[in-house]
């Protein structure tokens, strides 16, 4: 005996609602699983990507913290470039080193005795937010097409179903009967653009709430970072 029965969306009957689909709900079949394949790459694509950003910025993380002075951590910064960590960390020592060097030009005292102004720590500082802000701009790319999918799709399967619903009522005002046989196969079309809608939304809003609560904890994960880097800055240099 059969435990359980496969809903008719797995079997032969979906491709013959397809067959006698109208134009226009072709359209919208096509839009929305185009819709939900390019929400799923996209996935995919964050989940490979935010994994290994994840383990670089750990990484990283454990060297800065185990070093005793910032210039110590260039190699690790270099060895793990996906993490948005390194490349603020390199574009704040970058920025640091040419104030220092800057401060110290035709001056008597050593590039570690000369002290740096407040002023130009709130460079360092703007300098790494710039970098911050592109570091996670790049995280944030294509992400807005699962926001868009997961708003857009449900309103094209609903579009789908009205047209689905309008053909079998104008079935009925031609065959001058309300049979199943006249309206089964827009009822059918309605229900399959819902389906594939609901299909196509559902995914993309939980992906974009995960991706967005990623992206937010290495934002915050960014600002930290530059706020540790300052603090050490300002003991390595009087």
């Amino acid at each position: 005996m059969k435990l359980f029965i496969l809903p008719s969306i797995f079997s032969g009957p979906v491709w013959q609602i397809i067959g006698e689909t109208s134009a226009f709900g072709i359209i919208v079949l096509i839009s929305l699983t185009f819709m939900s394949l390019v929400s799923w790459l996209i996935i995919f694509n964050k989940w490979r990507l935010f994994r290994a950003v994840q383990s670089d910025r750990d990484s990283f993380l454990q060297s800065f913290e185990r070093s005793r002075r910032l210039a110590d951590s260039i190699g690790q910064a270099k060895s793990h470039s996906l993490s948005p960590l390194s490349n603020i960390y390199t574009a704040g020592y970058k920025e640091l080193d040419e104030l220092r060097q800057a401060r110290n030009e035709g001056g008597q005292l050593q590039p570690s005795q000369q002290p740096l102004r407040d002023e130009e720590y709130e460079l360092i500082e703007m300098t790494m937010e710039k970098t911050a802000t592109e570091e996670i701009s790049k995280l944030e790319s294509r992400v807005i097409f699962l926001a868009t999918t997961a708003s857009a799709a449900p309103f094209m399967g609903l579009l789908g179903t009205v047209v689905g619903i309008m053909d079998s009522f104008w079935a009925i005002g031609e065959q001058g009967s309300a049979s199943l046989a006249i309206v089964a196969p827009g009822i059918a079309e309605a229900l399959l653009a819902t389906i594939v809608g609901l299909g196509a939304a559902i995914p993309a809003v939980i992906a974009f709430n995960w991706a967005n609560n990623r992206i937010k904890s290495f934002n915050n994960n960014a600002d930290n970072f530059i706020l540790a880097f300052l603090v050490r800055a300002r003991k390595e240099t009087p």
